[in-house]
């Protein structure tokens, strides 16, 4: 099955994926959006974000399910020799190796760069961890919240007066996951010149960092140093959310000239184009306080929708501040597919997850498979990929180097479908 066939444009690549929690398995999962086959690697008692409440479907939290879609699941001791011998195996026959344990952590089992790419010259090995593969806080511990601490980001977020916040989405794991595939992409791209692989460090402080983007520009630049943003821009006085009659509040980012004007028309405020303290965006900025109590008032003339609704006609951008159920339950975000429905082998595998929002015109994966039970792979990865004989996959069961779920409890039919359709090489239908 090639891309044009719906297999997604990287299904000629294998990801060895050795990751757990979220920035690494969001990173796979984006790879496996995209049609690579991926091999996760869990030991026996699985990835910890399987265990993670209140949620839980089909055994796994609603948070390993969110980002372990389009997977294999193995169970490995790397504990024993042989299970280390499985995962170089392995390594030897993909494509990239994406981890995310401590630096260090894998080296002390005898699995390094260095190695592997010896035996696989093409290999692409992406290393995620906190804070890098070198430098003083090498070896620190580090999560979502403590790169966004550390990196100045908390520092920028919430209400003026108020206290740091931390971003309400994870912006820490996934942004360092994301340049994680990034960094595999553009290795991908080098391997197809020269025929070699790379090795990619991504730290997830150093990411936050470039974060920073226009506030780290203008501190290096000014030596000011920015506060908390609350509601609004701290350059630009109309790039801030205001309260409408009904209580809702609205974002509203008019920016230029024209688009001050267009939204001063909307309000029926057209004398303030023409007052001398906002002319111009200098102007606005300067004495942004009583423009803004002006603004204020006059959001309260209307509810929410009516706003936006006249607002976007007249082409000023605006959006309503959604709490999660109505960004969910938006046109725009059903009509782009953003809510995904996934069904795998067993009645209990159904659930409702946020999609894939890279869309291709060519080439796109059709189908997803559901996020797989632990060990729900292993005999197919050994066997199958591996090459290993039935006995020596037995003797490894035995003795507990690997570890294998059981089949599918109510539906032996869609279990046969499924396993004949992995030793295709397709997928499971979603």
């Amino acid at each position: 099955m090639n891309a044009a066939d719906g297999a997604g444009p990287l299904s000629h690549l294998r990801v060895l994926d050795l990751t757990e929690f979220l920035a690494g398995p969001f990173g796979t999962q984006i790879l496996g959006d995209l049609g690579a086959e991926v091999i996760k690697i869990e030991s026996d008692r699985g990835d910890n974000s399987r265990h993670v409440p209140p949620n839980f479907i089909a055994g796994s939290s609603t948070y390993f399910t969110c980002i372990n879609r389009n997977k294999h699941s193995i169970v490995v001791d790397l504990k024993t020799p042989e299970g280390v011998d499985i995962v170089r195996d392995l390594a030897r026959r993909c494509d990239v190796l994406y981890e995310n344990r401590r630096p260090g952590v894998l080296a002390r089992l005898g699995l390094t760069y260095e190695d592997l790419s010896r035996e696989n010259p093409g290999l692409i090995w992406c290393s995620v961890s906190g804070f890098g593969q070198d430098g003083p806080d090498r070896n620190a511990a580090a999560y979502d919240m403590i790169v966004q601490a550390m990196s100045g980001g908390m520092s920028l977020t919430g209400e003026k007066d108020g206290r740091p916040v931390r971003a309400g989405v994870p912006i820490g794991d996934m942004g360092a996951g994301l340049y994680g595939v990034i960094g595999i992409l553009a290795a991908l791209a080098r391997r197809s010149q020269s025929g070699l692989g790379d090795q990619i460090d991504v730290a997830m402080l150093d990411v936050q960092v470039a974060f920073l983007n226009y506030q780290a520009a203008q501190y290096l630049h000014s030596g000011k140093v920015p506060g908390r943003q609350g509601r609004e821009h701290d350059s630009l006085p109309i790039y801030r959310c205001f309260e409408a009659r009904d209580g809702r509040e609205i974002a509203v980012t008019a920016n230029t000239d024209k688009m001050w004007e267009d939204m001063c028309g909307v309000l029926g405020r057209g004398d303030l184009i023409a007052d001398a303290r906002f002319v111009t965006m200098h102007d606005r900025n300067r004495n942004r306080t009583v423009l803004i109590a002006e603004l204020d008032a006059a959001f309260k003339a209307k509810d929410a929708t009516e706003w936006v609704t006249l607002l976007r006609a007249a082409g000023v951008p605006a959006g309503p501040i959604n709490t999660i159920d109505r960004a969910l339950a938006e046109p725009q975000v059903l009509h782009r597919n953003m809510v995904l429905e996934l069904a795998g082998e067993d009645s209990d595998q159904r659930a409702r997850v946020i999609g894939d929002p890279i869309k291709l015109k060519r080439g796109a994966r059709q189908q997803h498979r559901f996020p797989p039970r632990l060990g729900q792979d292993t005999r197919y990865v050994l066997g199958d990929v591996l090459g290993y004989p039935p006995e020596r996959i037995a003797a490894l069961v035995e003795r507990k180097v690997v570890g294998v779920a059981p089949p599918p409890s109510n539906n032996k039919t869609a279990a046969a479908d499924a396993a004949a359709a992995r030793k295709a090489g397709t997928n499971v239908r979603s």
